[in-house]
């Protein structure tokens, strides 16, 4: 029983270590990004489920990406030991112009209890800022 519980833990554990696809020379590719503790994963393009959390790949053109961005807030309270609390909430960005071969950089960070995000060219140019939307 031991052995078949520790197999089904290491399968799920590579699982979520697996390689990135091949980047398709005909789509954009966007990485995600956000401070270490937080969690940043891709949710939604133009509407749909996408596969995988960890990026984007996207056809050249106009598109609308959604992610899930989760971070903590202190709580204040006396003393060091305020409680925290988890935010969540939903960050999108809508852009024009993806470019097929071009990377670009989906980041997120915040400010207490204020999410901020951008989307990011090749040379870490802002080309636009993201919304937040359906935070709790």
């Amino acid at each position: 029983m031991r052995l078949t519980l520790a197999l089904l833990i290491a399968l799920a554990v590579t699982g979520c270590a697996s390689p990135l696809p091949p980047h398709d020379p005909q789509m954009a590719w966007v990485d995600m990004r956000a401070q270490t503790i937080d969690i940043f994963m891709s949710d939604r393009l133009d509407g749909k489920r996408t596969y995988d959390g960890r990026f984007f790949q996207v056809p050249p053109g106009r598109h609308e990406l959604e992610a899930n961005y989760e971070f903590e807030v202190s709580g204040g309270g006396l003393g060091m030991f305020g409680e925290t609390q988890t935010m969540r909430c939903t960050m999108v960005v809508q852009y024009d112009h993806f470019e097929a071969g071009k990377r670009y950089l989906f980041q997120a960070r915040s400010l207490g209890f204020t999410p901020q995000g951008w989307l990011l060219d090749e040379q870490r140019n802002v080309l636009v800022e993201a919304q937040a939307e359906h935070c709790y």
